[in-house]
C-alpha cells in the first residue's frame, strides 16, 4: 500500500475529473529540471502512520499530450501527515478570522481584515518556500501563509488585540498587518503595493552581494537560492509601483516570486473594472525573463503545483515568476465593508461553491484520506486552540503609553552625539574646492571605507555601458556630483535606475532593510512626489511600527531650490515643511561645501533615513568654497553654526538665503545695526540651544527661508520663539520668505517671487526700529 498519493481537486460542478487539469501557462518557459529544490524540504514525506490510499484507477491507454503528461508527473505527491496538516493550516485560518470577527463584535479587538477564499494557494506558497531562509513581502490577505510559515494563532490574535507582545507591530499596526523577524517576514503595511518595490530591492541585495567581492565574507543572511516572495492583490495590479516592480525584477532577473491573489474585487470594484480585458495576466505576456502562470488558487493541490514550477525557477536564477491565483473572497473586504451592497446573492452562492477548505475536507474524505470523524477531530483542536490563544491574547498587556516615542529614531545610533562632531580643529588641505567637489569626495571616501554602500539613481552612473566608459567622459549625475565613482567602484556598486522616483526609494528600502547602504538620488526635488508613499508611509515609519524589529537606514540626496535664472515653476521647488514634519526622517540642508562633506559623511554613518538636500545654486558658488577636510570630518546633526556674530538682531536661516542674510546684515551694519547670522545647517533635528542663546542675546529675530511664507519652514521656529522665549523677544518675530506662489521663468518675476538680500534688509530695517 502507497504511503503518498497524488490527488487532484474537482470543482462540484464538473463532470469529468480531467476538468480540473492545471490552467495552462500564459507564456510557458521549459520546465524545470528539478521541480523540488534539493536544499528544500520534500514535499512527499513517508508518514509515522500509513493512511488509506487513493482507489487505483483501471488501467487505459494514455492518450495525453506532452503538456498534459508533465502535469500529471507534477502533480504533488503527498503523505497523509502532509495533507492533514495543510487541511489544518487552512482551518486554523479561518477559524482565526471568525474569532476576530467575534471579538469585533464583541468590541474586543477594534479592525478585522479577512484572508478567507485565499488559504489554499497561500498553504501552498509556504510549504515551497523556507521560514528565516527565503524572504516574505505579504499584504494583509496572507494569515494562512504566515501560519504556515511558523506565525503562532496567539501571535496572530496578539496583533488583533494591539498587545505589546505582538510580534508583527508590538500593538502600533492595525491586524493583519504581518511582521515576523524571526520568520523573515518583513514589516508590512496599509498603503496597496507599496510593499512590491522593496521587496525587488530585498532580491537586488543578495543580487548584489554576490557581485561585491569585499562583502563575501559578510553574507550570512543571504543564501545563494534565496526567493523573495510578494503578494498583492487583483486591485493592487493597478499602482504603478506593480510594473515598477515587475520591470526592475525581470530587467536583473531577479529572484522575486510575485502571487497575485485574484478574487475578483478590490473592495467594491471588479476586476474589468480595474484591468484592461479583466485579466491581468494577458497584459504582462511581454515581460522578458518572467516565468507568468495561473492556477485555481482555491485548489490546494493545482495552487501547490503551481507554486512548486515558480519557486524552482527563481531559485535557479532564471529570473522572477508570476503566479496569477484565482481565488474567492467570501467575506466582506472587510468589516468596514458590507458586500451585500454591490455583489448579488448568486454570485457570492457561486463563490461559496468554490470555499477551499470546504472543497480539500471534502476531498480528503471522498479518497478515503481521513474520515468524517478524523477531520471534526481536527476542527474540535483547532477551535480549542483557538479560543485558548484568544483568551491569552485578550489578557496580554497592551504597551504603555511611555513606548510611544521609543523607535521613532535609532536607540543604537545618535547623530547629535559628540562622536560624530570632529568639527572643530580639523586641518583643511588642498585647493578650495566646490559643494560638490566636496559632496564627491566624501561620498569616494566613504565608498571606499564601507563596500555595503551603493549609489544609484537616475543618470548617475558615469556610463551604464561599460564598453563605452574608455571612449566618454562620463556623465555622473546632471550636477557631476557623482562623477567618476562608477569608474572607481564598479557598476555593482554605482549604477543608473528607470525614470521612476517611487522605483528609486522603493527599491532602496528593500536593500536597506537587508544590510546594504543606499545612497540615492532624486534628480530634483520637484520630481520627488512619486516617492512620497515610499518616503512618508514606508522608509520613516519602518523602525517605528515595527516596535524597533526592522530598519532602513540610508541616504536620499536631493538638488534643490531655486535662484537659477529659468529653474521656473519644476526646477525650483523648495517644500521643505513637507518634510520635516514626518516623524523619523532626519533633513539636513547645508550652506556651503565644507558643512555638506560633514554632514554628508554623518548622514550615511548614523542609523536613520536622511534626506540630504543640496542646493543647486550653490553647487558652484565661489563664497562658499572650502579646502578639504580629513576622511573622518563629521558635523553632528542638530549643530546651527553662527556665521556672523552681531548684538541688535538676529537671524536665522538655511541654505541659500545664508548668503542672502550676510549681505544684508552687512549693509545693515552701515546703518549702526549689529545683526547675527545663525546656519541652521540641520532641520530635523533643530539646534533649539541656539536659537534660544541667540534669542536671548539680541531679543528680536527674523527668521529667512526660501520656502512660501505660509505654513513654511519658519513658522515653526517663530511660533516656538514666541511660545518659550516671548520674556526676551523686544519685538514680534518676522519671517521673509517667498511669496504664496510658483516660482515663474522669467526673471523679474524670479527675483519677485524669492526673498531677496533687499527683503532681508527691510526686515531688518523694521524690526530694529519696533
Amino acid at each position: 500500500m502507497s504511503n503518498t498519493k497524488v490527488l487532484k481537486l474537482v470543482p462540484k460542478s464538473e463532470a469529468k475529473p480531467a476538468a480540473a487539469k492545471a490552467a495552462p501557462a500564459v507564456t510557458p518557459p521549459p520546465p524545470p529540471s528539478n521541480p523540488v529544490p534539493a536544499s528544500a524540504p520534500a514535499p512527499a514525506l513517508v508518514p509515522s502512520e500509513p493512511g488509506p490510499s487513493a482507489p487505483r484507477p483501471a488501467r487505459r491507454r494514455d492518450r495525453r499530450g506532452p503538456r498534459d503528461k508533465r502535469e500529471r508527473r507534477e502533480q504533488p505527491r503527498l503523505s497523509r501527515e502532509e495533507m492533514l496538516k495543510m487541511y489544518r493550516t487552512m482551518y486554523l485560518s479561518r477559524r482565526l478570522d471568525d474569532k476576530e470577527i467575534q471579538l469585533k463584535n464583541q468590541n474586543k479587538i477594534f479592525f478585522q481584515i479577512s484572508g478567507a477564499g485565499h488559504e489554499a494557494v497561500l498553504v501552498a506558497a509556504a510549504m515551497v518556500l523556507r521560514p528565516g531562509y527565503d524572504w516574505f513581502y505579504p499584504y494583509y490577505r496572507d494569515r494562512a501563509l504566515c501560519l504556515q510559515l511558523g506565525m503562532t494563532p496567539q501571535e496572530q490574535l496578539l496583533s488583533a488585540v494591539g498587545a505589546a507582545a505582538d510580534p508583527n507591530s508590538h500593538g502600533r499596526q492595525m491586524p493583519s498587518h504581518w511582521g515576523h523577524k524571526k520568520l523573515n517576514i518583513v514589516s508590512q503595511s496599509s498603503p496597496t503595493g507599496t510593499q512590491l518595490l522593496q521587496a525587488v530591492g530585498c532580491a537586488e541585495a543578495g543580487y548584489r552581494f554576490k557581485l561585491i567581492k569585499e562583502l563575501n565574507k559578510r553574507t550570512s543572511n543571504f543564501h545563494k537560492d534565496e526567493v523573495v516572495y510578494v503578494s498583492l492583490g487583483d486591485g493592487t495590479s493597478s499602482e504603478g509601483e506593480f510594473w515598477e516592480a515587475l520591470n526592475t525584477a525581470c530587467n536583473l532577473k531577479l529572484p522575486v516570486l510575485f502571487l497575485l491573489e485574484d478574487n475578483g474585487y478590490a473592495i467594491s470594484v471588479p476586476v474589468e473594472v480595474q484591468t484592461a480585458g479583466g485579466d491581468v495576466s494577458r497584459l504582462l505576456k511581454g515581460f522578458p525573463n518572467l516565468y507568468l502562470q495561473r492556477c485555481d488558487g482555491t485548489n490546494v493541490l493545482e495552487s501547490l503545483a503551481t507554486m512548486k514550477r515558480a519557486a524552482q525557477y527563481c531559485r535557479e536564477h532564471k529570473g522572477p515568476a508570476l503566479v496569477h491565483a484565482k481565488v474567492i473572497r467570501p467575506y466582506s473586504h472587510s468589516l468596514s465593508d458590507d458586500e451585500k451592497l454591490y455583489r448579488p446573492d448568486e454570485e457570492r452562492a457561486s463563490d461559496a461553491e468554490r470555499d477551499p477548505v470546504k472543497r480539500f475536507g471534502a476531498l480528503l474524505i471522498e479518497e478515503k484520506v481521513t474520515d468524517q470523524d478524523s477531520l471534526q477531530k481536527i476542527k474540535d483542536e483547532v477551535d480549542a486552540l483557538v479560543s485558548e490563544a484568544a483568551d491569552q491574547a485578550l489578557a496580554s498587556p497592551q504597551p504603555g503609553a511611555e513606548t510611544v516615542p521609543l523607535y521613532v529614531y535609532s536607540p543604537d545610533v545618535d547623530p547629535t552625539a559628540k562622536e560624530f562632531d570632529t568639527e572643530a580643529g580639523a586641518e583643511l588641505s588642498g585647493n578650495s574646492g566646490t559643494m560638490v567637489d566636496l559632496i564627491n569626495r566624501c561620498l569616494h571616501t566613504e565608498m571606499a571605507r564601507d563596500p555595503r554602500i551603493v549609489v544609484f539613481g537616475e543618470d548617475v552612473a558615469d556610463c551604464s555601458r561599460e564598453e563605452f566608459l574608455d571612449k566618454v567622459k562620463g556623465k555622473g549625475g546632471v550636477f557631476k556630483v557623482t562623477a567618476n565613482l562608477q569608474r572607481k567602484f564598479g557598476s555593482a556598486r554605482v549604477f543608473n535606475s528607470p525614470l521612476a522616483e517611487a522605483n528609486i526609494v522603493g527599491r532602496a528600502i528593500g536593500m536597506a532593510t537587508r544590510g546594504l547602504k543606499p545612497v540615492v538620488e532624486i534628480q530634483f526635488f520637484d520630481y520627488i512626489w512619486p516617492a512620497m508613499h515610499q518616503i512618508r508611509n514606508e522608509l520613516a515609519l519602518m523602525r517605528w511600527r515595527s516596535g524597533g524589529d526592522w530598519k532602513a537606514p540610508l541616504v536620499i540626496r536631493v538638488p534643490v531650490g531655486g535662484y537659477l535664472k529659468g529653474g521656473a515653476v519644476y526646477h525650483s521647488q523648495s517644500g521643505v515643511s513637507t518634510f520635516t514634519q514626518i516623524p523619523g526622517l532626519r533633513v539636513l540642508y547645508p550652506s556651503n561645501a565644507l558643512d555638506a562633506n560633514g554632514l554628508l559623511r554623518t548622514a550615511i554613518r548614523c542609523d536613520d533615513p536622511v534626506l540630504f538636500l543640496e542646493h543647486k545654486h550653490l553647487y558652484r558658488q565661489a563664497y562658499n568654497k572650502s579646502q578639504y577636510p580629513p576622511d573622518d570630518f563629521m558635523i553632528p546633526f542638530g549643530k546651527a553654526k553662527t556665521v556672523r556674530e552681531g548684538t541688535d538682531l538676529s537671524i536665522i536661516t538655511y541654505g541659500a538665503l545664508v548668503q542672502r542674510s550676510i549681505v544684508a546684515a552687512k549693509q545693515a551694519e552701515q546703518q549702526g545695526i549689529s545683526v547675527e547670522v545663525v546656519d541652521l545647517r540641520s532641520l530635523q533635528p533643530y539646534d533649539w540651544n541656539a536659537i534660544s542663546a541667540t534669542v536671548q542675546k539680541t531679543n528680536r529675530v527674523i527668521v529667512a527661508h526660501e520656502d512660501s511664507l505660509s505654513f513654511g519652514y519658519g513658522a515653526e521656529i517663530a511660533a516656538r520663539i514666541s511660545d518659550q522665549l516671548f520674556e526676551y523677544l523686544d519685538a514680534p518675530v518676522r519671517r521673509v520668505a517667498a511669496t504664496d506662489t510658483f516660482v515663474g521663468y522669467a526673471p523679474q518675476l524670479e527675483d519677485a517671487i524669492l526673498p531677496q538680500a533687499a527683503d532681508v534688509l527691510a526686515a531688518i530695517t523694521e524690526v530694529s526700529s519696533y
